[in-house]
């Protein structure tokens, strides 16, 4: 099995049918979906059931009834079910961008098997969509340690190589942050490949638990420790100077402005496009 794609699910409503469906959906067959409910009871999965599983490829939905105690414990528990080689983690809502996504990323992960590429210490990257705002949001062409601490790729972007979830589980101390520690633990402590694939990956719904108002405290906080864990100081207090040279607030409050969130995105792409020349 090439690829797993990881959904997890707490009384999502009908929004697990559009990510179901989008899975199915894929050109590419070689592949699964890993369904984590942490014990819904408002009848989605069911509702699924009943409209699509009799239809041809249905039987690839993988689903586990399990309890968790929250979401990156039901994804710990979803990579210990997976049996792709590589994993993508879509969250209810979210939808992959067209039908070729999957065969467009297994014709670059057979580019890096025949360059030689450690395939259990690889990680690919793209764009993502953004539902909320209408507005493609690009990622960068390079991972490096100011990206890490600024701007790592949307999670749902992301395939990982399986071994890497495996070897390190999301930490469940991070409420909020667990997936950017993991990233940063998959670019620092195991010293995997990132490669950025210049297509869109998935289209993401956001609006989720980390981008609430109320959570942003949490969400600082929890930056603050990860990134302390991996970066030495020298390089943290040069990232914030950065930072605040830039006017990062600012470029925050229009990539999330509705009237300014797209001339943002768009010059964000262009700039990290022209990185690529």
């Amino acid at each position: 099995m090439k690829f797993s794609i990881i959904t997890v699910a707490l009384d999502p409503g009908e929004k697990l049918a559009a990510t179901l469906d989008s899975a199915l959906g894929q050109t590419c067959r070689d592949m699964e979906v890993v369904l984590k409910d942490g014990g819904s009871r408002g009848g989605a999965l069911e509702r699924w059931r009943r409209d699509r599983g009799s239809e041809p490829g249905a039987e690839r939905v993988r689903v586990f009834v399990e309890k968790d105690a929250g979401i990156y414990d039901a994804m710990n528990q979803a990579v210990g079910h997976a049996a792709g080689e590589f994993l993508l983690f879509l969250n209810c809502g979210d939808v992959f961008p067209d039908e070729r996504v999957l065969e467009r990323t297994l014709e670059v992960l057979e580019e890096e098997r025949r360059a030689g590429t450690d395939m259990d210490r690889l990680v690919l990257y793209g764009d993502t969509y953004g539902l909320k705002n209408g507005v493609t949001i690009a990622s960068a062409s390079a991972i490096t340690g100011f990206t890490c601490y600024r701007n790592i790729p949307c999670h749902q972007a992301c395939f990982y190589s399986a071994a890497l979830c495996r070897e390190k589980p999301y930490d469940l101390q991070y409420r909020i942050r667990a997936d950017y520690d993991h990233f940063l633990w998959c670019f620092y402590g195991a010293g995997a490949k990132m490669r950025h694939m210049e297509f869109l990956v998935a289209a993401y719904e956001g609006g989720g638990y980390s981008e609430s108002r109320e959570n942003r405290a949490l969400d600082r906080r929890e930056h603050r420790q990860i990134t302390a864990s991996y970066m030495r100081k020298g390089e943290l207090l040069r990232y914030r100077a950065v930072m605040a040279v830039t006017l990062a607030p600012l470029r925050r409050l229009l990539a999330e402005s509705g009237a300014f969130s797209g001339m943002y995105h768009r010059l964000k792409e262009k700039v990290y496009r022209q990185g690529q020349k």
